[in-house]
């Protein structure tokens, strides 16, 4: 079963001191994702909270809009001599009322944790028609409470404590309030996490609310925003060019540089309003941490199932 940190020696030098000691890593290992037992592709991701990074891959495909559209997932033999699951390969059956997208999903590539477009064709391929309208939703957030989002996200990174290691991404409502929070060593991981957690409990399209991720903000997270009905992409740094073109072109409120009190922000600029509603009180608890590691038993093998929604 895999884990989300491991401790391995390192020989440490501070201040002209050395010393032998052990040191926090964050996990990285391969996922393989499948649909109906057909391989799909494989990202290098942190385990944990895999059923959601499966399914919110497919929301960001234009494939999953619904919990209903997913039938079940289910972790399956790994892919060891002796068949024993390594907890790395999930396939996920969709109801047969989903379409696929004209030529199919496969892209026969390897898709490493820094990039989530990879084997992409062209960027034509990837400009998606998304099944909501961002440019119609209502939000509104103060200036103040955007402030307060970069603190609350870090707050809420258990793992990162332990490794240093880890890209975060979150889901606050207008008010600040936290509501989903995953970790991982790929940024579009962790909001691919934060969108499968919301898709498979029901909360598409998630009208007024705001994506927070801990580095920069790419032309994919804001697709996948688009793709989930997120109406602001709030980053800790830069866009990209292409971002905020996508961002202007879909009505997606886009900031960047948001470090204190000061912010960029690259597109529908109206919806940061100085009259909007007070930030709320900070949380004690992140409604939905960051997980930690999905058990099963080994014996398993192919039959550890979960229904959307259970």
């Amino acid at each position: 079963m895999g884990r989300v940190t491991v401790r391995r020696p390192v020989v440490r030098y501070r201040g002209g001191v050395v010393d032998r000691r052990a040191d926090v890593l964050a996990v990285e290992e391969p996922m393989e994702i499948r649909l109906a037992g057909r391989p799909l592709t494989v990202t290098m991701r942190t385990p944990g909270d895999d059923f959601d990074l499966a399914v919110g891959f497919l929301v960001g495909e234009g494939v999953v809009h619904a919990a209903d559209d997913v039938r079940a997932i289910r972790y399956c033999a790994g892919a060891t001599a002796d068949g024993v699951n390594t907890y790395n390969v999930v396939d996920v059956a969709l109801d047969p009322s989903v379409r696929l997208p004209e030529g199919g999903l496969e892209r026969n590539f390897y898709t490493t944790s820094s990039c989530g477009l990879c084997g992409k064709a062209s960027i034509d391929a990837v400009r998606m028609a998304s099944t909501w309208r961002v440019a119609d939703d209502p939000v509104r957030v103060a200036p103040r409470t955007l402030a307060l989002l970069p603190d609350r996200l870090r707050e809420a990174q258990r793992v990162f404590d332990r490794t240093g290691g880890l890209h975060a991404a979150a889901l606050f409502g207008a008010d600040g309030e936290l509501l989903v929070l995953r970790e991982d060593v790929g940024r579009h991981n962790a909001v691919d996490k934060v969108i499968g957690h919301a898709a498979r409990n029901g909360m598409l399209p998630l009208r007024e609310t705001v994506l927070m991720v801990s580095g920069r903000a790419s032309f994919e997270l804001v697709q996948k925003a688009v793709l989930a009905g997120i109406p602001m992409l709030a980053a800790v740094s830069a866009p990209s060019s292409l971002a905020a073109e996508l961002a202007d072109e879909h009505g997606l409120t886009l900031v960047g540089f948001l470090r204190g009190t000061s912010m960029n922000v690259y597109s529908r600029a109206d919806r940061v309003a100085e009259d909007a509603p007070a930030a709320a009180a900070p949380l004690e608890h992140a409604l939905q941490g960051a997980g930690e590691v999905l058990v099963a038993s080994d014996a398993e093998q192919c039959l550890h199932h979960q229904r959307i929604g259970a």
